[in-house]
Parts: structure tokens; C-alpha cells; sequence
């Protein structure tokens, strides 16, 4: 009985340091996530939208924010375990400089518009299509 419990701790500390990470699927990011722009606040109903249509390589292209702002240079990134995404966007006010990952079914990003002046803090939810 000893041995059987030596071996079955050897075989789960093995497995633990195995070292092998599962990169997320950046597929699931295609479709539309409703952002929500101020979630400290729940009160509030300011909420925009980023459509992911395509992916390509590293890249991807959709929209940001609203119908017409297209993504510019959108980057993806699974290193330690985690789906990062980067993006530029512009809607005629300034250019935004956006940065994401997705953890447990959210999107948990932040927007930087230097010309305005603002850092904004987001998170957002995939709708359902």
C-alpha cells in the first residue's frame, strides 16, 4: 500500500513538473464583446463594443469602440499562459492606444488617448451572436 501511495505522489509531482502550458485559442476571441467602459461603476451604462471578425497570423481586424472605427494593427500574444491583445484605434478625436487579456470568460483591457489626455479601464463580456 505504501509503494502504491510513493508511486501515485511521483507521478502527480511529475505532471506538475512537467512544464508543458496549454497556449489559449486566440479563435475564441472572434465575434463581439460589449465593453464595458466604467466598471468601478455599476450604476452606470457606458458600454461600447469591439468586434474581432478575423485572425491572421499574430494579427486580427475588426472594430473598436463603435461601427466604423476600424482596428489598426491588432496583435495577439499567448505567452505565460495568457491571451494578451493590443490594438490602435481612431475615431476622428485622437488615437487610442488599447491593451487586453482575456481570464476566466472576461476581457480585462485599458485604452490610452494621449491626445485627450485619459487612461481608461475596462473589462468586457463576449454577446452571445
Amino acid at each position: 500500500m505504501n509503494h502504491l501511495i510513493i508511486l501515485l505522489c511521483m507521478l502527480c509531482s511529475y505532471s506538475l513538473l512537467d512544464g508543458t502550458k496549454q497556449n489559449p485559442d486566440p479563435r475564441l476571441l472572434i465575434g463581439s464583446w460589449k465593453i464595458d467602459m466604467s466598471p468601478q461603476d455599476l450604476s452606470d451604462e457606458n458600454f461600447a463594443l469591439m468586434r474581432i471578425e478575423k485572425l491572421e497570423g499574430n494579427g486580427f481586424e475588426g472594430i473598436f469602440y463603435r461601427e466604423g472605427v476600424q482596428i489598426q494593427n491588432g496583435q495577439i500574444n499567448t505567452q505565460l499562459d495568457k491571451l494578451y491583445g493590443a490594438l490602435v484605434s481612431e475615431d476622428g478625436t485622437g488615437h487610442y492606444n488599447t491593451a487586453f487579456y482575456y481570464e476566466d470568460g472576461l476581457l480585462h483591457g485599458s485604452t490610452h488617448a494621449i491626445e485627450r489626455n485619459f487612461l481608461s479601464v475596462w473589462t468586457a463580456k463576449k454577446i452571445k451572436e
